[in-house]
């Protein structure tokens, strides 16, 4: 079905940058990035898919079994996103938040054109029907430039007002007092109208000031995602299945005194750690929905790890399952991720609903792809920018979790401390 071939390259760095630019004259593009961060279970540099042959692309309603019978069917290379909405698919809940962006709750593409990176070696999976154009295509990406236009200005406007923004986090923590829920995380939308950018470029400046180990360039016609995520929902590696849960954030410094205090500080923060530890309890119990007794282990647990715009706590739960474990079925059981909504989960995601006002669609959502043997590789969607250039719409979110510790200031000032990076390239 796919034909491979090995290439050597003498540049990783520049012959990504080409391939990226080459990439923009397709209809779907996928780009996945790890920026060489040094993590467990990396599999490749960067991968790159491009070129629909098919596609499934839906609403909530029934999505997971459609998603099933595509890949079961398939049983080839996928990549595309799950939109927080899902959520509406596996449990009693709704949407019914404002959505500027518009994007479908659900999709995948099945790429004609697959390129992987590793170091110095890159492997080309073409389709058959398209396996004579690989010479072709290559020449052409080894004298691919990006050419960018000037940016115009896009007035960001702030969703909730600060003073609104503690009255519902108040209104959250009354819900904790009362015993609704133990933590969850409140979101908030930053958004431009008429807004006109040029996505690879702001991606590309994104990624600079980031450099995080689950990047994401997203294309499917006029809608975009541009990504500088850290967080890694979940990956199936065999029979293995790892989460890694990001709860926890301190300020980096340039005085490295200040900067490892910071790190210090964030691991012995009771808050901080309490809202780790909440969730991997919540990932424990998810993952031991398909996993095999007694296999649901938290490998690491309040582990600092440091990006170039914060430190973050971040916790590695793993499971095994049996080989005959459909890999959505896994997906189903675990999503939305607990990271992004607290626990109890489907009360947290009540409240949340209740109190934000921007549908999350695919914030807080994962992009990520199947493998033809049923493994997968999602990231969380945060720390991302959302376009929709037939619309003109721009939009990004940021949240916190909310605990009983928690203070209404020092959660709004955690939120634009992680909007700081997207103020940064869209102004």
């Amino acid at each position: 079905m796919r034909t491979s071939i090995f290439k050597t390259i003498s540049n990783a760095a520049e012959f990504k940058s080409q391939l990226l630019a080459w990439s923009q004259k397709f209809r779907e593009v996928v780009f996945l990035d790890s920026n060489e961060y040094h993590q467990n279970y990396s599999s490749y540099n960067y991968v790159l898919a491009v070129d629909a042959f098919t596609s499934i692309k839906t609403d909530f309603h029934n999505a997971f079994e459609d998603l099933h019978q595509y890949q079961s069917q398939t049983k080839d290379w996928l990549f595309g996103y799950l939109s927080y909405d899902l959520k509406n698919d596996s449990e009693d809940l709704k949407s019914t938040n404002f959505d500027g962006l518009d994007f479908s709750d659900l999709y995948f593409f099945q790429p004609k054109k697959l390129f992987l990176i590793k170091e110095n070696q890159v492997e080309v999976c073409y389709l058959n029907m398209c396996d004579d154009e690989v010479e072709d295509d290559f020449e052409e990406i080894m004298t691919s430039t990006s050419i960018f236009q000037l940016p115009s200005s896009n007035i960001i406007k702030q969703r909730i007002s600060k003073e609104k923004y503690l009255e519902k986090v108040s209104k959250m923590l009354e819900h904790i007092h009362r015993g609704d829920i133990y933590e969850a995380n409140f979101c908030m939308e930053f958004y431009a109208e008429n807004a006109q950018i040029e996505p690879l470029d702001v991606y590309q400046k994104l990624n600079a000031i980031s450099e995080p180990p689950f990047a994401t360039f997203f294309k499917n016609d006029k809608q975009y995602l541009m990504s500088a995520s850290p967080e890694r929902y979940l990956k199936k590696q065999e029979t293995k299945v790892i989460s890694q849960p990001i709860k926890g954030t301190s300020k980096r410094f340039d005085d490295l005194e200040m900067d490892e205090n910071s790190k210090k500080e964030l691991l012995e923060n009771p808050k901080e750690r309490s809202e780790n530890i909440m969730i991997v309890d919540l990932v424990r119990n998810d993952l031991s929905k398909t996993a095999t007794k007694d296999s649901v282990k938290v490998e690491e647990l309040c582990g600092i790890y440091t990006f170039k715009q914060v430190h973050q706590m971040i916790s590695t739960i793993v499971s095994n399952v049996e080989h005959t474990t459909s890999p959505i079925e896994i997906i189903k059981t675990t999503f939305p991720m607990g990271s992004m909504t607290g626990a109890p989960k489907i009360s947290a995601m009540n409240i949340i609903e209740n109190l934000e006002e921007t549908k999350r669609g695919l914030y807080s959502g994962a992009v990520g792809y199947f493998a033809p043997n049923g493994d997968f590789d999602f990231n969380v969607v945060i720390r991302s920018i959302l376009y929709n250039s037939k619309k003109q719409y721009l939009s990004f979110s940021v949240g916190s979790a909310i605990t009983s510790l928690s203070e209404p200031e020092k959660e709004y000032e955690e939120c634009l401390l992680k909007a700081k990076a997207m103020f940064e390239v869209l102004q």
